[in-house]
């Protein structure tokens, strides 16, 4: 627990298209009432270099694709108590997974030649390390939870907070469960 009895509370994107987090914000006035009752110590929305320890509920968006994603992965899952995957590429690969059925060396190659062909040469250290597959979360570390959608309501976001905010495993009703 974090000041005042609050829990600690973390978001990570890994590989997706930052929907969740659009999501996550689209929460409006129910980020102050979160704010009173949880401390953000991580984010994308915030200034932080490093993911904290002891954290006590972390959702995390995105499949996990490159290295860097599965070092993160790694780390989320050892410094928290509770891990909840966010939105459907977390959840599935969704999107993110398709470049599973593409031959990623081939595509790469593309943009890290010499230029040659008319694509300006990419500088090969910008391309972080891909994974042979980008993976759904729960493939890489054990979870406690899903919230699904591509990204989730902000309606659905909020049932499972309050869930993790009561200390209850994230239980969405079926109607929270429905798509489109």
């Amino acid at each position: 627990m974090g000041r005042r009895g609050r829990i600690r509370f973390a978001t990570v994107w890994l590989g997706g298209c930052s929907g969740c987090h659009m999501s996550f914000l689209d929460l409006d006035e129910r980020l102050v009432e979160l704010a009173g009752k949880a401390e953000l110590v991580y984010g994308p929305f915030m200034d932080v270099k490093e993911f904290p320890q002891k954290v006590d509920v972390t959702l995390v968006e995105g499949a996990v694709a490159n290295r860097a994603n599965l070092s993160m992965a790694e780390k989320v899952r050892e410094r928290s108590r509770i891990v909840v995957s966010l939105g459907d590429c977390a959840i599935t690969g969704n999107v993110t997974s398709m470049r599973n059925h593409l031959p990623v060396a081939d595509v790469l190659a593309t943009f890290l030649n010499d230029g040659e062909g008319g694509v300006p040469a990419m500088d090969y250290d910008a391309v972080p390390e891909l994974l042979p597959r980008a993976l759904p979360l729960h493939q890489v570390i054990p979870v406690e939870g899903f919230i699904p959608g591509c990204p989730p309501d902000p309606d659905r976001i909020w049932a499972a907070i309050g869930c993790l905010l009561r200390g209850e495993p994230v239980h969405l009703e079926s109607d929270m469960l429905t798509f489109g």
